[in-house]
């Protein structure tokens, strides 16, 4: 398979330098110097990787990431912010938006061309839908990257959805922090400790706390559980272990 790589960036020569590297490798490359245009060949190409600056005029990353993620045939493109930036706050921002990896620049060409023959491993088109009722009143439709809960549609950002589908695919069994990591961000990204507690924090927020347990020490697990017992998507109070 050959892949296609959009490159989002306001800067010509970050734009050249990236390109020629990556079409050095055989990739098939298109470049966008501001979100819109970035939404338009996205659109158009349905790229396989992302790589997005997150400062830019206009709309910057994070807005176009999460214009991005509602475009139709996206599901399953990697989207990873390339940014000088690198401060938690702005990785958790970005991962909330539907991104999936940071790559900090500056960053040397063969360093560059490991980390996205690393992200593109991570691609999976076609797999067989796996979606369906997980619990009572909550069901996963994979192949739209929708939770329905009691009716309503929940869209999630793409990383609290994969943690879902993760803990809900075998209930009961304890995850542990380390598989969760290695599964949801894979070997080679590097996230702060928080980031775990961050995502099932906004998840219990999403679909109600009692669904995800805390193991201390260990993991998070998946319970089916009535769903009269769930906040039916009203406000919660905060999960004990989110204090």
């Amino acid at each position: 398979m050959r892949y296609t790589i959009l490159l989002v960036d306001d800067e010509p020569d970050i734009l050249e330098f990236v390109g020629y590297n990556l079409k050095k490798e055989g990739y098939r490359v298109f470049a966008a110097t501001n979100g819109q245009e970035a939404i338009r060949l996205a659109g158009k190409h349905k790229p396989h990787l992302i790589l997005l600056d997150v400062m830019m005029p206009g709309s910057d990353g994070i807005e176009t990431c999460r214009e991005l993620r509602k475009l139709p045939g996206l599901t399953h493109t990697i989207i990873a912010f390339l940014t000088a930036r690198s401060e938690d706050y702005s990785q958790l921002a970005g991962f909330d938006a539907g991104g999936d990896d940071y790559i900090a620049k500056p960053i040397k060409p063969a360093l560059l061309i490991g980390r996205v023959r690393a992200l593109l491993r991570r691609f999976r088109p076609g797999e067989e839908s796996q979606g369906g009722e997980v619990a009572e009143g909550l069901r996963i439709d994979r192949d739209s990257y929708l939770v329905i809960q009691q009716g309503n549609e929940l869209n999630l950002p793409r990383k609290e959805f994969e943690l879902l589908e993760l803990l809900s695919s075998r209930p009961s069994r304890v995850f542990t922090r380390e598989e969760i990591f290695v599964n949801i961000w894979g070997h080679d990204v590097v996230v702060g400790d928080r980031t775990i507690d961050v995502h099932i924090r906004k998840l219990r927020e999403k679909i109600g706390s009692a669904y995800i347990k805390t193991v201390k020490g260990v993991g998070y697990k998946f319970e089916k559980i009535p769903a009269a017992q769930t906040a039916g998507g009203e406000a919660v109070k905060p999960h004990p272990d989110d204090e």
